[in-house]
């Protein structure tokens, strides 16, 4: 008779065994390049700003050992989804880094429109502790798994500040152990959903756009978000600088 313990298999290896077991991303390029997702195939020199957020983020995600990071806006049509993306196929050009990225802008979810994604699955069923990873979250290479969202959430801010939700995010971090997670949350002054989920992260990007967003909706985001967070950062999206002027 033996009375040896069973071996049980290293942390890493069910890491990895997670991974590994969610379905391959199947994306639609075409759709991606119309939604200026640049940084999935890096042909536009454009790309070269996403990596420079990339690798400032990264920086400041492991002088403070922190790992989830929230964008948001101040209003719609900032393009925060884009930033969002973009910033999470440059950080999977970055191989030593598990990024994952999470569409929680639950009214109106954008990702899975923007890749084509077919059959997304239920955030909603996810965050109330339904529905499983390899049912939610899509993998895209050797570090990088996106789960989209299939359909509105009518009582979102309710679902996003519940424990369930807290919980079910837990166990994604245990079973998948990712490096960084950037939640793609909705607009800060149309819903409360922000301030709903900010106690479940450790830092907010806020994206603003040029010639839209005002300098007082920028300002009453930026104290809001200091007062519950660490605000990594301003983005200005759609602007029409060129950096090729000064001859880069």
């Amino acid at each position: 008779m033996d009375d040896r313990s069973p071996v049980l298999p290293e942390p890493l290896e069910i890491v990895r065994g997670t991974w590994e077991g969610l379905p391959p991303l199947v994306i639609d390029h075409d759709s991606a390049v119309n939604n200026r997702v640049i940084t999935l195939g890096r042909s536009s020199a454009a790309h070269v700003a996403f990596d420079m957020m990339r690798t400032k983020l990264l920086h400041l995600l492991r002088e403070n050992n922190w790992t989830s990071v929230a964008i948001t806006s101040p209003t719609p049509a900032c393009g925060k989804t884009c930033i969002a993306l973009n910033l999470a196929f440059s950080l999977a050009n970055q191989k030593d880094c598990r990024t994952v990225l999470i569409d929680l802008d639950l009214r109106r979810p954008q990702i899975g429109k923007s890749l084509a994604v077919k059959n997304p699955g239920s955030l909603e069923s996810f965050l109330k502790g339904d529905a499983s990873l390899r049912e939610t979250f899509f993998r895209h290479g050797a570090n990088l798994a996106i789960a989209a969202n299939r359909q509105p959430v009518q009582f979102s801010a309710e679902l996003l500040q519940s424990a369930a939700a807290a919980q079910s995010l837990q166990d994604m971090r245990q079973e998948i152990n990712p490096d960084v997670i950037l939640y793609d949350l909705p607009p800060m002054l149309s819903t409360d959903d922000v301030l709903a989920f900010l106690p479940n992260v450790d830092g907010v990007i806020l994206v603003a756009a040029s010639g839209q967003s005002t300098v007082r909706e920028v300002d009453i985001c930026e104290q809001t978000l200091r007062e519950k967070t660490n605000v990594l950062g301003v983005v200005l999206n759609k602007s029409q600088y060129n950096p090729e002027q000064y001859g880069y």
